[in-house]
């Protein structure tokens, strides 16, 4: 009989089931792990530094770029600092558009993590159904926007634009003919908010579909339940924010405890597990496709009732409308001086924090009155959870690595920034 000895592993940085850049060291005993180390530092893009030699403006694009799966919720906080330093009000339509579509960006990374989190354990369908999903949603962000991840949607003092009157329609090709085309583009005759609304109706019956594919499948749950076990106590120790400590019966969840936004107008429920494991952070995170869903229903209804103003009037900091600044040369030298001296921040430091997908995401913002920042620091929620990932895997085999890394939903773009 072979004895067993210790021997080392590289788990990545290219490994299907990596979620990202990350470089594993696995201290294994035949097959059950000892020690995971993780290594950080292959994906560094140093946000934060330069972040300091742009204008408050301009940095927006690089909050996207973060956490690339939860791009506008990024943005979302960084704005907020801004607003805090500056003491602006942001008007009431803004902050149901923010909401409404911090939830959307709340679906569209829960999608992304049930699909990898699947593929991830051997479930091959998963992926392909949170990606149908995902289409209509990003569709959402394009129309908005114009981009269909990297939206620079949010900007301080509210959001770029009102919502669009229509939506894109799909072209006839060699694949789909007009009659075919026609029945594709039945939800987007309306405008942008009766498309939304039209998701919010499809997709509790998509959760559904999920839930029958994964909730009670054995396989599924031989490979989640008793798996990475993290008491409550534990979780607040290593500092756990979001599902992952909600998953460990904790209630805790910005939107409720420290309400930003209208979040305190809008109802819904907060999702707790009950053993911590991998398997109660996935059904925490089934229950909160279905409370998002709930809290953009809520939006659409009072979006479509109550115009308004989407961006501060304070011309200090909002750049004047397209049509005044083609039309007017003192509204295009101001537009042409916003966009490349920006604005002056006073000096101070702040703290803004919103409920991520992931968890705790937050911006600690220092300015000393220049229009750029003196200092920028992100607490991004991934960063705490991989630092546990060594505890959660001792005593585990290797296959069980892949599944705690997937409960972890990591995205690297927030981690190693």
């Amino acid at each position: 009989m072979a004895e067993i000895r210790n021997y080392t592993m590289n788990f990545g940085p290219q490994h299907p089931a990596a979620h990202g850049v990350l470089r594993l060291v696995l201290e294994l005993d035949g097959e059950v792990v000892r020690r995971a180390d993780p290594h950080i530092g292959l994906l560094h893009r140093a946000t934060e530094k330069l972040a300091e030699n742009k204008t408050y403006i301009q940095s927006v694009p690089y909050m996207d770029r973060l956490d690339y799966v939860s791009m506008m919720v990024n943005e979302h906080a960084y704005v907020m600092a801004i607003e805090k330093l500056l003491d602006v009000d942001v008007p009431l339509r803004a902050q149901y558009i923010r909401v409404m579509f911090d939830e959307i960006t709340r679906i569209l990374n829960h999608l992304l993590w049930i699909g990898a989190h699947a593929l991830d354990v051997g479930a091959m369908t998963m992926f392909l159904y949170a990606f149908r999903e995902r289409e209509d949603l990003m569709d959402c962000y394009e129309a908005v926007s114009g981009a269909r991840m990297h939206a620079a949607y949010y900007r301080p003092g509210g959001v770029y634009r009102d919502l669009p009157d229509t939506m894109p329609k799909y072209q006839p090709s060699k694949i789909h003919d007009d009659k075919q085309t026609r029945i594709r583009n039945t939800n987007r005759e309306g405008s942008l908010l009766d498309f939304i609304e039209d998701f919010t109706n499809r997709f509790p019956n998509y959760v559904d579909e999920y839930e029958t594919l994964l909730t009670d499948n054995r396989i599924w749950k031989q490979r989640l339940v008793d798996i990475g076990i993290v008491s409550p106590e534990r979780a607040k120790a290593l500092g756990f924010t979001g599902p992952m400590l909600r998953g460990s019966g904790i209630e805790w969840d910005l939107r409720k405890k420290q309400p930003y936004e209208v979040y305190d107008r809008v109802d819904f429920d907060i999702p707790v597990g009950v053993n911590g494991d991998c398997y109660d952070r996935y059904l925490v995170r089934i229950e909160e496709f279905r409370q998002s869903n709930r809290i953009i229903k809520q939006c659409v209804e009072w979006l479509r009732n109550n115009p308004g103003p989407v961006i501060t009037d304070n011309h200090k900091i909002a750049p004047p409308s397209r049509l005044d600044m083609k039309q007017n040369m003192e509204e295009m030298i101001h537009h042409f001086k916003f966009f490349t001296e920006g604005f002056h921040v006073p000096p101070g430091e702040t703290y803004a924090a919103v409920e991520h997908p992931k968890g705790e995401f937050g911006i600690y913002l220092v300015s000393n009155g220049a229009n750029k920042p003196y200092r920028l620091k992100i607490r991004a929620p991934g960063f705490a959870h991989l630092a546990a990932l060594d505890e959660m895997s001792r005593g585990h085999m290797i296959a069980d690595v892949v599944a705690i890394i997937g409960t972890q939903d990591i995205v690297f773009g927030e981690i190693d920034r």
